[in-house]
């Protein structure tokens, strides 16, 4: 009988900022609040603190509800893109808008999922920040991801009203992850595990996203 074998413990990555009443939103969007609701005194055996927060607050999955009405919620979305092979593409001081000649050079064999790192530190702040050109979108929609993900608040500007990458994304049937913390990432390919809540009627929902090494 063979000897049994045991594997080292694959390196893992948390790619989430922290969420909390520092968290940055979307200028008007609801702040994270949170307040004690039973206390652990005799009496009570058990905290329990009522939360209020918009679904697009740290790490989170855009539905396409969120840009598009009819269309699917957060809790009615495949989860199949947000488990499996990704590709960190770093994008580094490429400015207000990514293109497609600033992921050129990692796009051989893509996995199906993309995580795109535009700051060496990650910012959730809505002044000033890279967003992602439609042709971009388009281009890594020829290569059959399911998945992309930013280390921005948006994948469309600060100023957008007609959300055109949003749109993009749309018609490409892709999914995307928005507010990554990607810092620490060397550019390469990892397991990302990043799953919404089913959030049945939701437009978004906040996600623990992490990497972890390939086997």
């Amino acid at each position: 009988m063979p000897a049994s074998i045991t594997s080292p413990a694959r390196k893992l990555w948390d790619i989430s900022p922290s969420v909390d009443e520092n968290a940055a939103v979307f200028p008007g969007d609801t702040r994270y609040s949170q307040q004690l609701h039973f206390s652990l005194e005799p009496g009570c055996p058990v905290n329990v603190n009522a939360i209020t927060l918009s679904p697009h607050t740290g790490a989170h999955a855009d539905a396409p509800l969120h840009y598009a009405n009819g269309e699917a919620s957060i809790g009615e979305v495949d989860l199949a893109p947000y488990l499996g092979p990704c590709r960190v593409i770093h994008c580094i001081g490429c400015g207000p808008l990514l293109l497609p000649e600033h992921i050129a050079h990692a796009l051989d064999n893509l996995p199906a999922r993309v995580l795109l790192r535009t700051s060496r530190v990650a910012s959730q702040s809505w002044e000033s920040f890279t967003a992602v050109a439609q042709e971009t979108l388009a281009l890594l929609a020829t290569k059959n991801i399911a998945l992309i993900g930013i280390d921005t608040p948006s994948v469309d500007p600060a100023t957008s009203q007609d959300l055109p990458s949003h749109h993009q994304l749309l018609a490409h049937g892709l999914r995307v992850l928005e507010n990554l913390v990607l810092d620490d990432v060397p550019e390469g390919d990892y397991e990302l595990i990043a799953l919404p809540l089913k959030l049945v009627r939701a437009d978004a929902s906040p996600v623990r996203a992490i990497l972890r090494e390939l086997s």
